[in-house]
C-alpha cells in the first residue's frame, strides 16, 4: 500500500510507535508490531535508523551522512529518500511535511 505522504527535505521524520528494533552486528532488524513483520537494514541504513529515533529532519539526516561517507550529495538525498519511503510504506516511520 502507498503512502500519500509528500517526504520533502524539510520533513521530520521518526521511528513509528508500533516498532522496534535491535542492532544486529552494525545492521538493524526492525519488527513491526502491527503486523508482525521484521524487516533488516544494511550498515548505512542501519545509521539512519538511529538516526531517526527521535525526531530529525530529513535534510539534517542527509547532512550527516553524506558527511560520514564518500557519496556524491545528490546520490546520497536520492538513497535516503528512497529509504524513507520504503521505511514509510512499510509502517515503520511517521513523515511530518
Amino acid at each position: 500500500m502507498k503512502n500519500m505522504t509528500k517526504i520533502l527535505i524539510n520533513s521530520t521524520v521518526v521511528m513509528a510507535d508500533d516498532v522496534v528494533s535491535c542492532d544486529l552486528d552494525g545492521e538493524a532488524a526492525i519488527l513491526n508490531l502491527k503486523d508482525g513483520v521484521y524487516y533488516g537494514l544494511d550498515p548505512v541504513g542501519a545509521k539512519i535508523w538511529n538516526l531517526i529515533q527521535k525526531p530529525m529532519v530529513l535534510n539534517d539526516v542527509v547532512e550527516i551522512i553524506w558527511d560520514e561517507y564518500d557519496v556524491d550529495i545528490n546520490r546520497c538525498k536520492d538513497d535516503i529518500f528512497e529509504l524513507v519511503e520504503e521505511l514509510l510504506n512499510n509502517g515503520l516511520v511517521k513523515v511530518n511535511e
